[in-house]
């Protein structure tokens, strides 16, 4: 039993410590009230890295768009293929048939 009150006594005088009690209640403090709490810095980050991941897929279709515009203006092939897909342009002597699948 004098062994428990003793490790009972020591825990008691280190968390009893003005110093301990000061460094918890400061980072209590940081952790949840302060204007850079640690739960803020995390949603931060956290939308950070969501805003990279949309850059990153707006600027691989940008690249896309470009290179696909580069060649529709260097190439007559290329643009009558994108017109007769998109809109529907056909020739004169042509008739069209939409087929849509039922989903």
């Amino acid at each position: 039993m004098s062994f428990l009150q003793s490790k009972g006594s020591a825990f008691r005088h280190i968390f009893l410590n003005k110093y301990v009690i000061t460094l918890v209640a400061f980072f209590v403090f940081l952790i949840f009230f302060d204007n850079n709490n640690l739960i803020n810095r995390w949603q931060t980050a956290r939308r950070i890295r969501g805003m990279e991941k949309e850059i990153n897929f707006y600027q691989s279709e940008i690249d896309k768009n470009r290179k696909k515009m580069n060649e529709m203006q260097t190439s007559d092939k290329s643009l009558e293929k994108y017109a007769r897909e998109q809109y529907y342009l056909k020739k004169d002597s042509e008739d069209v048939f939409i087929i849509r699948e039922e989903e």
